[in-house]
């Protein structure tokens, strides 16, 4: 098989959904198309595919009343096109590593054994990501699979920074922090050494990856020092559904009024919490800015955000001894001037300085050009490197 001929499939699945994005391997990672699908175990489960050729362009409802049906639909589609043979590869994102795993690893029944092992770690994606990779080694099982844990960019924190205050013999079980977002953040610092930012290799970095998931990672010289998601991804800054840091106390005062249980409350700090839990209407940041002046709920859950989002960039700012540069990216760091306006107002102590014309165009600089601090806006694109992880792997490319 020819080097362009090779191709890369990436999956990123979810409680309800799984995105997916097809790589043709050769000097640079061309990316042929992307998709969702989306509402997983509901009548209404759709495909949506969007590729470079129109041909490609589909979205249909399919039968998948939970992911083995999905990932089958997905493969259907896939062989309609003929595109399977030229298939040499599956990337997943899996969220969790455990203290196991820091690299990208091909899937065996080993991994997948461990991968069991470390479910009760993140119980909210594990499980759910082992379906995944296990029914399509299941229907093709020739073909190479490998996992790409998004714990893996974070493994050289220093210990100061991983350490769990509770009990010293549950670190020896693993439980500490380990951070998320990894593959976002390996991204970005990536793009941050192609557009010849010195900061990248020698300087200090603030990561911040602002989208339903929500968290901030600080970086010295390329390397993580520091991240605010912790044993799990519901921990740190106040997110789309998650709640967050919060007092552990809240654990045993609601079990006493309200009888919840240890299942319930992980549903609620996951599910109910967060800028839902605040608003009252939505998680959506686009929803909650649209009617902030008339809805005094959206307004507060904003004002939160932002609040959090720059104490913790204080907080970084600290760690690192000072700030070079500054990145925005994720959904709502990608396209929300307005939210990042509010971040960084009142930050010109640290250096930070936006310009507000190139701001409210999501320029790739935002930063005014006196400013100490670089502040940039960079897309992020978890699917590319994924693949480029699995062509490591492999040995492709």
């Amino acid at each position: 098989m020819s080097q362009t001929k090779e191709r890369v499939l990436t999956l990123n699945g979810g409680s309800s959904s799984i995105k997916f994005a097809l790589f043709e391997v050769g000097d640079s990672y061309h990316r042929m198309l992307a998709g969702v699908i989306e509402r997983i175990g509901l009548p209404e489960t759709t495909l949506r595919v969007k590729g470079l050729n129109p041909a490609d362009n589909c979205s249909r409802s399919v039968m998948a009343p939970d992911r083995t049906a999905a990932v089958g639909a997905l493969m259907d589609w896939i062989e309609e096109h003929n595109w399977r043979d030229a298939l040499t590869a599956v990337g997943h994102r899996v969220v969790h590593g455990g203290p196991t795993y820091s690299e990208p690893r091909r899937i065996t029944a080993a991994l997948v054994e461990e991968l069991l092992r470390l479910s009760p770690f993140d119980p909210e994606h594990l499980p759910l990501e082992i379906e995944l990779l296990e029914t399509l080694r299941q229907r093709h099982p020739a073909l190479p699979q490998v996992a790409c844990f998004d714990t893996a960019f974070h493994r050289t924190m220093p210990r100061v920074a991983s350490l769990l205050p509770i009990p010293r013999r549950y670190e020896a079980a693993g439980v500490r922090r380990y951070g998320f977002h990894g593959l976002s953040y390996e991204f970005l610092m990536e793009e941050l050494v192609r557009v010849g930012d010195p900061a990248a290799t020698q300087g200090r970095v603030i990561l911040a990856h602002l989208g339903n998931g929500a968290s901030l990672a600080a970086v010295r010289d390329g390397k993580s020092i520091d991240t605010s998601m912790g044993f799990t991804p519901t921990a740190g800054l106040v997110m789309s559904t998650r709640s967050g840091d919060l007092d552990p106390g809240l654990v045993a005062y609601l079990a006493r009024t309200e009888k919840m249980s240890a299942m319930q409350f992980q549903a609620m700090v996951n599910h109910a919490s967060g800028l839902l839990g605040v608003s009252g209407t939505s998680a959506d940041m686009r929803d909650l800015l649209e009617c902030e002046t008339r809805d005094v709920r959206a307004a507060e859950a904003i004002a939160l955000f932002c609040y959090q989002v720059k104490k913790w960039i204080g907080a970084y700012a600290a760690a690192l001894g000072g700030l070079d540069t500054l990145v925005f990216a994720g959904g709502i760091g990608e396209n929300a001037p307005t939210v990042r306006a509010r971040i960084c107002a009142g930050l010109d102590f640290l250096g930070i300085e936006l310009d507000a014309r190139h701001n409210a165009a999501n320029a790739g600089v935002i930063s005014a050009t006196t400013a100490r601090v670089a502040v940039r806006v960079i897309r992020t694109d978890e699917e590319r490197m994924i693949a480029r992880s699995v062509c490591r792997v492999l040995g492709m490319g």
